[in-house]
């Protein structure tokens, strides 16, 4: 194969990523990134236990990203007549232990929030009890996480044992429960296209209990009022 004046300069065609934003404060960024390897490394010591909080969407196409196909053809998926409204999952993930979660129609809300974080509290409690130890979210500042509403349960929350810790803006990748986002949308929900929101959201409930059994952690949904 002769290669191209691009491939000889060194250029080749790869596909694009998404990249946050940089921070306007990186010495805020490079601190907060300390205390959360601070707040692993108590983790791993058995000190506290540390958990990391996320909101994902889940349309009714799964994205089409690259799938094997044979040479000279191309798989293609066809798309539903109606958009329709996307299902939202509420993740909280204790790498290799458990992933607890709860579904809406639509997006999060702060009610919806701090009816998820009641009951990851009522669990801190529990441990903090029996073992001695608190328990640490990780979380992002989405509007909902930080409202006027949500604060007012804070100290409540402390009092059972659960803490927070904000992640600075525009921080992603500081977040490790957006890595299982990633694999289940792209190793259980890949180009696939479901008939209903119904549809969706049994199989981002199926996916998420695959990933539990596949992994040996536990898997728990909570349910909204």
């Amino acid at each position: 194969m002769v290669a191209t004046l691009t491939q000889k300069k060194g250029w080749v065609w790869k596909r694009l990523r998404h990249c946050p934003p940089q921070p306007k404060q990186p010495e805020y960024k490079q601190a907060k990134q300390a205390d959360l390897l601070t707040l692993q490394l108590w983790a791993a010591s058995g000190l506290i236990c540390l958990k990391y909080v996320d909101e994902s969407g889940f349309e009714r196409t799964s994205p089409l990203n690259y799938s094997y196909s044979l040479q000279g053809e191309q798989k293609r998926v066809h798309q539903p007549r109606r958009r329709g409204k996307r299902i939202s999952a509420l993740g909280v993930w204790q790498p290799q232990q458990s992933f607890d979660y709860g579904l809406v129609v639509g997006g999060f809300n702060t009610q919806r929030f701090v009816q998820l974080m009641d009951w990851q509290a009522s669990l801190a409690a529990k441990l903090l009890a029996s073992t001695g130890q608190i328990t640490v979210v990780v979380l992002d500042n989405a509007s909902f996480h930080k409202s006027g509403a949500a604060q007012k349960h804070w100290r409540h929350w402390q009092e059972q044992g659960l803490f927070m810790f904000f992640l600075p803006p525009h921080s992603p990748q500081m977040n490790r429960i957006e890595d299982e986002w990633l694999h289940l949308k792209r190793d259980q929900l890949s180009a696939q296209v479901f008939d209903d929101e119904y549809d969706v959201a049994m199989a981002v409930i199926a996916g998420i209990q695959a990933r539990g059994k596949q992994g040996g952690y536990a898997v728990d949904r909570f349910i909204f009022n």
